[in-house]
């Protein structure tokens, strides 16, 4: 069995921002970098279905978009136990769609038997890549994956996933298949200080990336809104806070 996982390395906000002079992006100087958190989850069920299956032969791939600044969380899935790493080189634009389709044809070479993505990526909070990418694979896709039920021999899984209000969903898709995972559906292990070393001198693949087309969006411009009136704190009971609030509507109304 192979399974590829699409991680990200995001961009994390420090306490104070600035953007750059073309007010597009955020200085760099102000962010920091991390593999992200629901793409940990993915990396480590990956691992466990590996460990579960107990055969010799299954592969973990790691794949990212970017430049060489991505590799950092790249090399954490390798200290965690994936396999090997792919990076698809690319400093243009980082919008979902465009992302999948840079993917599409590194995973499609792959031939792997599932496919996961984190559900969706602490800084744009989009959740589209991963569907997007079944998509262009031509997959099945089932999202917000809290536990997985892998039958190999049947090549089927069954999938539970999130819904609103605390509801779970089980569904069975066949796979290959794509699942976007959740955060909460395992705990993520902690890499040992030997195989941090070991990552770091791990060799990890470097392709060019493909045609990425149009970009699904563009940015105009980033700023800080200004500052209004302070927030007011409303104590009581619950209908005593209902009327309050509906007081405060009436008021924003006249």
């Amino acid at each position: 069995m192979k399974i590829v996982v699409c991680v990200k390395q995001v961009a994390v906000l420090g306490d104070e921002v600035e953007f750059t002079d073309d007010a597009r992006d955020v200085d760099p100087d102000f962010l920091d970098a991390s593999l992200n958190e629901w793409d940990s989850y993915a990396t480590e069920e990956a691992l466990r279905i590996r460990e579960n299956a107990g055969s010799d032969g299954d592969e973990i791939v790691v794949v990212s978009v970017g430049d060489g600044d991505v590799e950092p969380a790249m090399r954490r899935c390798l200290a965690m136990g994936a396999d090997r790493a792919t990076r698809i080189d690319h400093s243009g634009s980082r919008d979902p769609i465009t992302i999948a389709r840079l993917l599409a044809p590194v995973v499609n070479a792959e031939s792997p038997d599932l496919v996961f993505c984190g559900v969706q990526s602490s800084d744009a909070v989009q959740a589209a890549t991963g569907t997007a990418l079944a998509e262009l694979l031509d997959l099945a896709r089932v999202a917000v994956v809290t536990r997985i039920e892998l039958d190999t021999g049947a090549r089927r899984a069954t999938v539970h996933r999130e819904l609103e209000g605390g509801l779970v969903d089980v569904t069975e898709v066949d796979t290959p298949a794509l699942l976007t995972i959740q955060t909460g559906i395992n705990q993520p292990r902690y890499a040992t200080l030997r195989a941090i070393k070991q990552a770091e001198q791990e060799p990890i693949q470097v392709v060019a990336a493909g045609e990425e087309g149009e970009p699904a969006y563009r940015v105009r411009r980033m700023f800080a809104p200004p500052k209004g009136e302070g927030a007011e704190l409303l104590d009581g009971s619950a209908a005593d806070i209902a009327r309050r609030i509906a007081g405060i509507v009436q008021e924003r109304l006249k």
